[in-house]
């Protein structure tokens, strides 16, 4: 009963087995892609764009990719892609036949990724241990990385995020918690500056932040007060995005209709569809410019949520005050 109760709380096929208390001991942590993203299109475009950039790279040396998720886990594959992309030679055997062998070769070709990525092992979203198991999320944020990074004009499909089913084993059982990862960048958000003032606030003064939030909260319950709607936490309650389709509503004038987004969503990407259709609307009405990826809106960031909001409170707070001056970003 309580495996069944578990597959409808998840939502998952049948053919996705949950692992048992034997399979995932107290304290371990396993993460599953939700069908639902498996199947979103953008999603299987991505792995074809990937895999037809592969295979033409490494066409001299007649070596086919058929399955991401099947074929690059050895580190076969990998050792010739990245060979031949970074132009070098790799001290490792061709052909590893056996597990331990893999994981050394793998270990020895991500150590060389990592170095030519510039990045850190613990800030990978990929390791030896994911690849070897064949972690189809963990591939693709390898090979996205490298794409950019050897092949940046490659026409990756944009803003792919795909919804990531996290179980863990606790003293009281399993538990689950849905997040959303994007696998690649809006496109719009390509040649933005990389800081802005709230950048500056939370790096440079961040005894002032707590200043900033009470006064836009101050400002947002005065807005919603007429919705009989109340906020104490910016950070938690714009995270699916409904109060702040109902904010915008309200100070631009906009009619939404219930067809138009999620009222109660019950899942990441019903949140997302929300806050995503949030920011078209700020954009189109040039109040925000700020590159701002839904994800970080769902996934609670402070820092994103509380700039999306002062762009509200930097329109409308004064224009209530009569002044019609402009309205500096905070100090």
């Amino acid at each position: 009963m309580e495996s069944e109760f578990l597959y409808d709380l998840l939502q998952l096929p049948k053919e996705v087995a949950q692992p048992t208390e034997e399979e995932l001991p107290r304290g371990e942590k396993k993460k599953y892609l939700s069908p639902n993203s498996k199947r979103n299109p953008k999603f299987e475009e991505l792995q074809k764009v990937l895999m037809e950039w592969i295979n033409t790279t490494l066409l001299p040396e007649h070596i086919v990719v058929r399955s991401l998720e099947e074929d690059m886990f050895d580190g076969l594959i990998l050792h010739h892609l990245f060979q031949k992309l970074a132009s070098l030679k790799l001290e490792v055997e061709e052909i590893s036949l056996t597990s331990a062998s893999q994981r050394h070769k793998l270990g020895v070709i991500l150590e060389a990724v990592n170095q030519n990525l510039q990045v850190e092992e613990k800030q990978a979203k990929w390791s030896v241990e994911t690849i070897f198991n064949k972690d189809l999320l963990a591939t693709l944020h390898l090979l996205v990385a490298l794409a950019k990074r050897f092949q940046p004009d490659l026409p990756l499909p944009d803003n792919v995020q795909v919804e990531v089913i996290h179980i863990e084993s606790t003293k009281t059982g399993l538990k689950s918690d849905k997040q959303v990862e994007q696998l690649t960048e809006c496109k719009s958000h390509k040649d933005q500056p990389l800081q802005d003032a709230f950048d500056e606030l939370f790096k440079l003064a961040p005894e002032k932040v707590h200043a900033v939030q009470e006064a836009i909260v101050s400002f947002v319950n005065q807005k919603l007060e007429r919705l009989g709607l109340s906020v104490q936490s910016l950070d938690t309650q714009f995270a699916d995005g409904v109060i702040l389709l109902l904010l915008i509503g309200q100070l631009e004038g906009f009619f939404l209709h219930l067809k138009e987004f999620y009222l109660t969503p019950s899942s990441p990407t019903e949140m997302l569809h929300n806050v995503t259709l949030a920011l078209d609307l700020l954009k189109d009405e040039g109040l925000f410019s700020y590159p701002v990826n839904p994800e970080d809106i769902v996934n609670k960031d402070a820092k994103s949520t509380l700039r999306i909001l002062y762009s509200l409170f930097q329109k409308h707070s004064l224009r209530a005050e009569g002044g019609g001056v402009h309205h500096a970003t905070p100090n």
